[in-house]
């Protein structure tokens, strides 16, 4: 009797509505955060299993838990079940984005709306890069036309009160209040363990939009750890849930818990994302003015992998091997248009604009100038004008003089 067995494969199993499998292995399913571009950056997605930590340090802006509502509406749209932790669930609720009435199958313009007209203008550049690409910042974000993996939500609509009635009603969406005076982090973590343990088929999305609010009462540094490292066990324990917190604003400062604050947070969480924004440094949004802030990445997930899937597959990021001779990242910004968030590679734009380059100040900005600092030392202003004769002697010596340039590399 031959000892050689035919295999035989087992037909795969149909993936949940919203979800797909991880390009770094077989056994791992991700679920989109609904921004592509943050689905970029983790990797292909949120994996289940996992927890995502998001730090925006910034008090006058709110782009943490805007990624909390777009993981919410991700979540809502693909019929995955949903857990809200917050002092205000249901209010907060009510106020995420959804998709756009007419579904279209379109491409997103990366450009910011206002952009869009001046794009449409053609450009002549030389023959040799006529052929090559465009230059992107970011990726697509084409909704896919085979699984419900990403919707196109637009900020400027919000989900209709009738579905997220419905959704409460059916059990689909669910919330836990939190009160400061009877706060207890072991009791959070049962009623949250209740809630993964109601139902296996589907996932579970738990979102905690501000971790550390003035809702949760005065949070220690020790109590904050501990809560983030149980919701990491807990979420082990159970392959079919997953998390995205969003740290207050004030605990999300570096030197809040010490030296090192925001490393300790990325340890201790699987992913960790932070969103420095632009608005309390002039410089930095004189620099950027088409970038809102900085996205600083603490930890990537790696469930079942030794390195994070982001480092292979991820395209913002931007990582050569090192068997191709290098290594390398990307420097990452977030910008918020009208319709949508999204995250992109940090560059410079032109100097003097898209129509003109230009690298000296205009007269009238030198006349003012000159004009404004004579009138404070109280000297006379003298204008001279240059005669027909002197400009065309100026035309004759410019063009006696020859230019020769020359291509440094040659693609």
């Amino acid at each position: 009797m031959s000892s050689f067995k035919r295999k035989v494969t087992n037909k795969a199993a149909l993936p949940v509505p919203g979800t797909r499998t991880s390009p770094a292995s077989s056994s791992v399913t991700t679920i989109s955060t609904g921004i592509p571009s943050l689905d970029d950056v983790l990797g292909g997605g949120l994996p289940l299993s996992c927890c995502l930590l998001v730090t925006a340090p910034d008090l006058h802006s709110s782009y943490g838990e805007l990624i909390q509502k777009y993981f919410l509406a991700e979540g809502l749209a693909c019929r995955h079940r949903l857990c809200v932790v917050d002092g205000q669930p249901k209010d907060f609720v009510r106020d995420i984005m959804w998709i756009p009435g007419q579904m279209k199958q379109q491409v997103e313009k990366t450009e910011s709306d206002e952009e869009e007209d001046s794009s449409d203008r053609k450009v002549k550049i030389a023959w040799r890069y006529e052929q090559m690409k465009p230059f992107q910042t970011t990726v697509s974000s084409t909704p896919s036309t085979t699984d419900s993996y990403g919707h196109p939500f637009e900020l400027s609509i919000r989900a209709p009160a009738s579905l997220i009635d419905d959704a409460f009603c059916s059990g689909q969406l669910s919330s836990l209040t939190i009160e400061p005076s009877k706060l207890d982090v072991t009791n959070l973590i049962r009623q949250l363990e209740d809630k993964l343990q109601s139902d296996a088929s589907t996932p579970l999305r738990i979102c905690i939009p501000s971790l550390g609010s003035p809702f949760w009462g005065d949070v220690t540094k020790r109590e904050l750890l501990f809560f983030l490292h149980s919701l990491k066990s807990l979420l082990r324990k159970y392959p079919h849930g997953c998390a995205s917190v969003g740290l207050s604003p004030h605990l999300s400062a570096d030197n809040w818990g010490g030296a090192g604050w925001l490393q300790k947070l990325g340890w201790i969480s699987d992913a960790a994302l932070s969103l420095s924004a632009f608005s309390g440094d002039v410089s930095m949004s004189a620099t950027f003015p088409k970038h809102h802030g900085l996205v600083q990445i603490q930890s990537l997930p790696c469930p079942a992998t030794l390195v994070a899937a982001s480092d292979r597959f991820s395209v913002l990021r931007g990582l050569v091997s090192s068997s191709s001779g290098g290594s390398g990242e990307n420097n990452l910004a977030f910008k918020c248009t009208r319709k949508r968030l999204m995250i992109e590679t940090l560059h410079l734009d032109l100097e003097g604009g898209v129509a003109e380059r230009r690298t000296t100040a205009l007269v009238s900005e030198v006349f003012n100038a000159k004009s404004s600092a004579a009138m404070a030392t109280g000297a006379s202003v003298r204008i001279e004008l240059e005669q027909p004769e002197q400009q065309e002697i100026a035309k004759v010596k410019k063009a006696k003089k020859k230019s020769v340039a020359f291509d440094v590399y040659d693609f």
